[in-house]
């Protein structure tokens, strides 16, 4: 599913345009950024938290030539699923193999 395809839904199931709800969307993936760029974490009940997550530097290996490379420390994103929305996937696919 793409971003195109949530907007779809979204406005057939909320009567806003698919313009108010693009930017709707928009606006949220947008603040998402900002609050981690700032290095504050997101929580949303009942769907899951986002949060920055500190990789120290190190040294990896380069996987085709297994030259030794240096890996500077560097900031990832993180994204934690809520216990409710594991169980809700769990119990969807369950019911849709039978």
């Amino acid at each position: 599913m793409t971003k195109a395809d949530i907007v779809e839904k979204v406005a057939s199931g909320t009567g806003l345009t698919k313009l108010e709800t693009e930017a709707i969307i928009e606006g949220f993936l947008n603040t998402v950024i900002h609050s981690l760029r700032e290095g504050k974490g997101i929580e949303i009940r009942g769907f899951g938290s986002y949060k920055v997550k500190k990789k120290n530097s190190r040294y990896a290996r380069n996987p085709r030539t297994g030259e030794k490379v240096f890996v500077e420390e560097h900031f990832v994103p993180v994204f934690k699923f809520s216990k409710d929305f594991k169980t809700a996937v769990d119990k969807g696919m369950k019911e849709k193999e039978k």
